[in-house]
C-alpha cells in the first residue's frame, strides 16, 4: 500500500501527532508554536494527501501497523478521535516504544456501558461511517456538530461534504477493543483530554482515564478540536516535560 507520509518541523524530542477524521492542519494548527522545543511530527493517515489512499477503507488497525514503526524511537505520541483507536493498538503492542501517550476524545463508548447517551454516539457515529451521505439527514448533521464540522443550518460546505465521503466505509468505532490493561502494566504516562462540549464524552474521557491511569484534563472553548482550546498547548507541554522524568524513575 505505501507508506504513510510524516511531516516533520521544529526541533527537540519527537512529538508524534495523529489526527482523527480531521486533516493534520485543523487538528494540530494550534500547537505550531511548541516546534521551538519539539520535534513536531505530523503524521498523515491514509487518505489524507500526501499519503496514499487506503486499500479499501478507512481502518484503525490499519493505522496500528502504520505507526508501529513510527515508534521505534520512542516518541511521545498525541492522538485525536478516530487517531486514538489505532494509536491505542499500536501501544499496547510495544508499550515501552512510547513515552507518553496524550489521548484526546476517542470514540471508545464501550467504556461506559449502559449510558444511552453514549451508546447514541456510538449508533450515529457507526451509521454515517457506513452510510455516508445517505444518513439520516439529522442524525448526519448531529454527528457533524459533535465532531467539530463548520456546519450552519443551510447546505453543507462542500469541504465537509468531501470529509463525510473520505470517511464512508470506514471500519466503525464500534469494533475497536484496544488492550488498555498493557498500556497500564507498562507503566505508560498518560493524559486524556477533553473539551467539555458532550457530556458523554466527558463520561467516557473519565472512564479512559481510569482504566489508564491517567491524567486528566478539560480545556473548553473549541469543540472537539481541544488542541486549539485556550490552555491546551501549556498544559500537553507540562505533561509532556513531567512524563519523561516519570517513566525513567519507574523503569530503574
Amino acid at each position: 500500500m505505501g507508506e504513510i507520509v510524516v511531516v516533520r518541523d521544529g526541533s527537540g524530542p519527537e512529538v508524534l501527532l495523529v489526527h482523527g477524521g480531521a486533516g493534520p492542519r485543523t487538528t494540530w494548527g494550534a500547537l505550531a508554536a511548541l516546534s521551538d522545543r519539539w520535534t513536531l511530527a505530523y503524521v498523515h493517515r491514509r487518505g489524507y494527501p500526501p499519503s496514499p489512499p487506503p486499500k479499501e477503507r478507512q481502518d484503525f488497525e490499519v493505522d496500528a501497523l502504520d505507526l508501529a514503526p513510527l515508534l521505534v524511537g520512542r516518541p511521545h505520541v498525541v492522538a485525536h478521535s478516530y487517531g486514538v483507536l489505532g494509536t491505542l493498538i499500536a501501544a499496547a503492542a510495544a508499550p515501552h516504544s512510547v513515552r507518553s501517550l496524550t489521548l484526546i476524545e476517542p470514540p471508545l463508548n464501550y467504556l461506559v456501558p449502559g449510558d444511552s447517551e453514549a451508546a447514541r454516539l456510538e449508533r450515529i457515529g457507526d451509521a454515517v461511517l457506513t452510510h455516508g451521505m445517505d444518513a439520516d439527514p439529522a442524525e448526519l448533521r448531529e454527528f457533524l456538530r459533535v465532531a467539530g464540522a463548520p456546519i450552519g443550518d443551510g447546505p453543507l460546505p462542500e469541504a465537509v461534504v468531501a470529509g463525510v465521503r473520505r470517511a464512508h466505509g470506514a471500519r466503525p468505532t464500534s469494533e475497536a477493543r484496544p488492550r488498555l490493561d498493557a498500556i497500564r502494566d507498562a507503566g505508560v504516562p498518560v493524559l486524556v483530554a477533553s473539551g467539555d462540549h458532550v457530556a458523554a464524552l466527558e463520561r467516557i474521557c473519565d472512564a479512559l482515564a481510569e482504566a489508564l491511569g491517567a491524567q486528566r484534563s478539560v480545556h473548553p472553548g473549541a469543540g472537539h478540536f481541544v488542541a486549539a482550546a485556550p490552555g491546551f498547548a501549556e498544559q500537553l507541554e507540562t505533561f509532556l516535560r513531567t512524563s519523561v522524568t516519570r517513566r525513567g524513575s519507574s523503569s530503574r
